[in-house]
C-alpha cells in the first residue's frame, strides 16, 4: 500500500477516497479512528488516504484534482471571513 494523500480533516479524506472510489482505486483512510483521540489537534499527521501500490500512478492525478479543488475552496472560504469589511453598529 502507498499514502496517496495527507489529509488535513477527515471530511478531506473522505472526499479523496470517495474520488478514487469513482474511478475505480480502490482506497482506504489510515488513521481514521485515531482522530477522536486527538481531539482538536490538526489532524494531517494522522490521516492517510492509501492505495494499492499497482493503483498509485493512477490515483496521483486524481488527488491531485481533488486537492486543487479543495484549495479552492479553502481559499473562497477565506476571502469569504475576511471581518475586516464589517462594521459594527455602535
Amino acid at each position: 500500500m502507498r499514502i496517496a494523500y495527507h489529509a488535513e480533516s477527515l471530511i478531506d479524506a473522505h472526499l479523496v477516497k470517495d474520488a478514487l472510489e469513482r474511478a475505480e482505486i480502490p482506497a482506504f483512510i489510515a488513521g481514521e479512528f485515531l482522530t477522536g483521540a486527538v481531539g482538536q489537534l490538526p489532524a494531517r499527521d494522522f490521516l492517510a488516504v492509501m492505495v494499492p501500490e499497482a493503483a498509485a500512478e493512477a490515483a496521483e492525478g486524481i488527488v491531485r484534482q481533488v486537492d486543487a479543488r479543495l484549495a479552492e475552496a479553502r481559499a473562497a472560504a477565506a476571502s469569504d471571513d475576511d471581518f475586516g469589511s464589517l462594521t459594527l453598529p455602535a
